[in-house]
């Protein structure tokens, strides 16, 4: 496949960034996506260029470090990581735009690699349990309606990468912050921090700089995970009870 990339290329945080337009050529199907970026950064590496730097770490689909915008879509046109894309998804002489994602509150560093620890700050105001010291309990101790669990699990499943902002209108981050409280809320391992939970996380959430939700749906499009559009209704109702209970005291 011989292919025409056009790529963010960006120095730093603190200049402008432009697209610069490369030709690779055989690209095979059978590529991941990272991987024919990376045949690019070994020819750019040969004549004396500046690779392009881009975020990836396990390939495998796990981590989501993999974060690109692909002709306009999050991740690319499959519903999965980046990494997970193959050249398959393409055809032969097409041109591929390729692009950070683009959000106030995830600042470029450099090329197609930006500054996600905002998400690490949501999660540090409140994206954890309580768990008293000693020995460890029994695993059927507390018992867990399968509902619940199944319900837990799902959101558990969202790895941070941040597609939902990339991909919302407003970038905002409702979907991340939702699946981060919901999945730990609806446990009773989570009960002790239930409302200061919401309360906190969503308070982040606002001071990061990231957009309001207007439940466009594009998010849960664009989750390599399925995280559903309905967790944010669910974090909704979490945030008005957390609210008026905190009004009564």
């Amino acid at each position: 496949m011989r292919l025409t990339l056009r790529v963010w290329r960006q120095r730093n945080a603190d200049t402008d960034g432009a697209m610069s337009t490369y030709e690779v050529d055989g690209i095979s199907p059978d590529m991941s996506f990272l991987e024919m970026l990376d045949v690019l950064n070994e020819r750019l590496i040969l004549e004396g260029e500046d690779p392009v730097a881009f975020d990836h770490d396990c390939r495998e689909g796990i981590c989501g470090a993999c974060s690109l915008v692909i002709n306009g879509d999050a991740h690319g046109p499959e519903r999965t990581t980046t990494c997970q894309l193959h050249m398959r998804s393409f055809r032969d002489g097409d041109t591929i735009d390729i692009e950070p994602w683009r959000a106030a509150a995830f600042p470029v560093i450099k090329d197609l690699v930006v500054d996600r620890s905002a998400f690490d700050r949501i999660i540090q105001a409140g994206g954890y349990v309580t768990a008293p010291t000693g020995a460890a309990p029994e695993a059927h101790a507390t018992p867990v309606p399968k509902p619940d669990a199944d319900f837990a699990f799902e959101h558990a499943e969202c790895i941070g990468c941040g597609a939902c902002v990339a991909a919302c209108p407003n970038g905002a981050a409702m979907l991340f912050t939702s699946a981060k409280v919901n999945h730990l809320n609806v446990l009773p391992q989570g009960a002790p921090e239930r409302e200061t939970r919401v309360l906190d996380m969503v308070a982040q959430m606002d001071a990061e700089g990231f957009g309001g939700c207007t439940l466009a749906g594009e998010c849960a499009t664009a989750c390599p995970k399925g995280i559903p559009l309905f967790s944010i209704t669910a974090m909704n109702k979490e945030w008005l009870r957390a609210t008026r209970k905190a009004g009564k005291r």
